[in-house]
């Protein structure tokens, strides 16, 4: 199994790239252009499908590397934060106003990027350690 984890690595760390771009590109599209598009259901269907790619890649790296969610602090970190990712990214293509779009964006792309520098030092307190 060892044998997979730089591919699974390399699909997951992808996943998560495309995932990211494809919310930025279509609440950007529809707050600031009006794009009605960006909430059809084949794109809803696609990033339903990428984040299920990266879900289950993420399931696999942590078999592999034998470090859990509620057991290691950093993956902790990581599951808890997807919550609220994952809430501002729906408010970003789905809120009320702009105005509440906007900052939803803002702050999906503050929680993603804090999600990545824990990622990436596998500390909790990602950049902050």
């Amino acid at each position: 199994m060892e044998a997979l984890y730089l591919p699974i690595r390399h699909v997951h760390i992808t996943a998560v790239l495309i995932s990211g771009a494809l919310l930025l590109l279509r609440a950007v599209a529809l707050n600031a252009f009006g794009a009605r598009w960006v909430i059809a259901a084949p794109l809803r269907y696609l990033s339903w499908t990428i984040d299920t790619v990266l879900l289950g890649a993420a399931l696999i790296l942590t078999t592999i590397i034998q470090q859990y969610p509620f057991a290691d602090g950093w993956l902790t970190v990581k599951v808890l934060l997807l919550v609220p990712y994952v809430v501002l990214g729906y408010l970003a293509l789905r809120g009320a106003t702009a105005t509440k779009r906007w900052l939803s964006l803002a702050g999906a792309a503050v929680t993603f990027g804090f999600i990545y520098s824990v990622a990436r030092a596998h500390h909790p307190l990602g950049f902050l350690a």
